[in-house]
């Protein structure tokens, strides 16, 4: 089987438990670190599959790999080959099947509950899992592109993750381990004190607390969502 191609847009922000699941099963991967200038490429029949990790940036930013990144999602997705979108990544997701990133009505950092939405496409990934805590780090929100389904949402942002046949856009943070959270918090100190004010926005104690708890559940619900996806990756 191809390997599948993970997009690292920023340093920080890397496959980290995706990885490890991946690893789990015995399945190949190729990083390709955007961020240190690497092309995308412009044949996606070369993966089996096609994953988009998070990052600082905006979709919306003049950066010379966003047109390519958005057309190769487009023809992933004519070709059924898998893609799925980690934050950013489910932004870029939207914004090429048509839908929009737009800023978000309320900021979120830190740990937050979010619901299955009752529906067969969101059976379908999740089983009978109706909510979850998840990890959040986001400014911006997607639309729910024409032709997907809406899977998951939370108070603060309604639009956590759709899917669309094999593909699946995520605003939620999934594949966060205690080091990924713990290294956030500490070059996103700022960024928490600025946004201290909104509801969605924990501080660092808060996001600290029972964390090994808290990444350990996480992680079983990620299980359910790449165990998923996996099945769908394209075998030749």
């Amino acid at each position: 089987m191809k390997p599948v191609a993970i997009f690292r847009h920023a340093r920080s922000e890397g496959p980290a438990y995706f990885a490890t699941a991946l690893e789990r099963k015995s399945i190949a991967f190729t990083l390709i670190a955007l961020d240190e200038g690497v092309k995308v490429p412009k044949d996606v029949r070369a993966f089996s599959g096609v994953v988009f990790m998070g990052g600082p940036m905006s979709v919306h930013d003049e950066l010379p790999w966003i047109a390519p990144a958005l057309e190769l999602v487009r023809n992933a997705v004519r070709q059924e080959i898998p893609v799925l979108g980690h934050c950013l990544g489910g932004q870029l997701m939207s914004k090429a099947l048509g839908g929009e990133v737009t800023r978000a009505k309320v900021k979120e950092i830190g740990w937050g509950e979010v619901q299955v939405q009752d529906n067969a496409v969101a059976r379908a990934w999740f089983g009978d899992l109706e909510r979850f805590e998840s990890f959040h780090w986001h400014g911006e929100a997607f639309s729910i592109p024409p032709g997907a389904t809406r899977v998951l949402g939370n108070a603060h942002c309604a639009n956590q993750a759709f899917a669309i046949g094999k593909h699946m856009g995520m605003q939620c943070h999934v594949e966060m381990t205690e080091d990924l959270i713990r290294n956030w918090l500490l070059s996103g100190v700022e960024e928490i004190r600025k946004g201290a004010a909104s509801p969605g926005v924990q501080g660092p104690a808060e996001v600290g607390r029972r964390i090994a708890q808290r990444v350990e559940a996480l992680h079983k619900v990620a299980d359910r969502i790449y165990d998923k996806w996996t099945e769908g990756l394209a075998k030749n």
